[in-house]
């Protein structure tokens, strides 16, 4: 199987699957001599970790992270870190009615296309309990990267949005409420309406926002490694995520040219910044802005009809712990991978200016 690795010079490969003995992976390319907080990257373990609140999954993992290579005496020393989650709480046979049939809208049907054969235990390694690995790895790339500023936060759920932008928000209070949205009023509207979706055994999607701030400016190359076009990627490759879009995204398409330029001001900064921090694929020194729209998790707690191996029509309903709405969990996924495309162009600047 391809596709297991992300990052050119700061590069993340992962194993294992959601239930397997463990998950883990190999980040190459981490400068030696940094100074890292084990219980910093803990903490952002126990943003994503399952169970941390009544509107997630309630499986119970305590998502402890053990370092095998690449740490001594507190640092870095350059060669690759190694590194394992042990599975605890797997409930294989809540996926056992699945053996012979595909979940709608899951990587179940292509997967046995593409392969021949699947781990039906939860998706196997389509699931998003792979995701914990890439926490890991960003946590330790925003050590890396300690001068820069990563915050996501969640901005809608169905229906109900944030009517401030991230620079009228107090982004503190994000890690204050369960749903990780920084004003207090819309998260309690979010929360309630999670709580009722999940009642009705079904699920809700939404969009999360990240903020990179103190970019320096000449992160990106102008062609096809742009830095948004890695950003993009990024999101994009995290499971559930429908869209992206960044600075005036396609609200940009309802602006004139003479309104949507960013003007300039003597010190190189912009008046405005509908470009998102990023021009001609090149970070430009603004706050990088930008959105991730997650999909409704696939899993629904009620009956519904799909197709099983022979390609026969059969009924069948959702079993065991799912999230009635992913995005809560994916505020720190959503700032690891930004900060693994920022590291990674970090060093290969160095290398350019070398």
């Amino acid at each position: 199987m391809a596709g297991n690795s992300f990052g050119t010079l700061f590069k993340l490969t992962t194993f294992g699957e959601s239930h397997g003995m463990a998950i883990g992976g190999i980040l190459e390319g981490c400068p030696s001599g940094i100074d890292l907080n084990l219980e910093a990257i803990q903490a952002e373990m126990n943003r994503r970790k399952p169970g941390q609140s009544a509107i997630v999954t309630q499986r119970k993992e305590e998502d402890k992270v053990e370092f095998f290579s690449g740490i001594f005496e507190g640092k870095t020393t350059g060669t690759p870190i190694g590194f394992a989650i042990y599975n605890s709480n797997q409930k294989s046979t809540d996926y056992s009615h699945i053996k012979d049939s595909y979940r709608p809208s899951h990587a179940d049907y292509v997967y046995d296309q593409k392969y021949g054969f699947r781990d039906h235990r939860g998706g196997g390694r389509s699931s998003a309990r792979e995701t914990a690995c890439r926490v890991v790895a960003g946590a330790i790339a925003k050590q890396f990267l300690k001068d820069l500023s990563f915050n996501a936060f969640v901005s809608q759920v169905g229906s109900i949005s944030l009517s401030k932008n991230y620079q009228e928000l107090d982004l503190s209070l994000t890690e204050s409420n369960p749903v990780r949205c920084p004003d207090p009023d819309t998260a309690a509207a979010m929360e309630a309406h999670i709580r009722e979706v999940r009642k009705e055994g079904d699920t809700i999607g939404g969009i999360i926002t990240g903020v990179i701030q103190n970019v320096p400016v000449g992160l990106g190359e102008p062609v096809f490694d742009k830095l948004h076009a890695q950003l993009g990627k990024a999101m994009l490759s995290i499971n559930a995520v429908k869209g992206f879009e960044y600075g005036s995204g396609f609200e940009g398409v309802k602006m004139k040219g003479s309104q949507h330029n960013d003007a300039y001001n003597t010190d190189g900064t912009t008046k405005t910044n509908n470009s998102g921090g990023v021009q001609g694929g090149i970070s430009n020194g603004m706050d990088i802005y930008f959105n991730v729209a997650f999909k409704p998790v696939a899993t629904l707690i009620q009956p519904y009809e799909t197709i099983d191996k022979k390609g026969e029509i059969v009924q069948t309903k959702g079993k065991g712990r799912h999230d009635p709405c992913v995005v809560p969990r994916a505020v720190p996924i959503v700032e690891a991978m930004a900060a693994l495309v920022l590291a990674d162009f970090m060093l290969l600047n160095r290398v350019i200016k070398n």
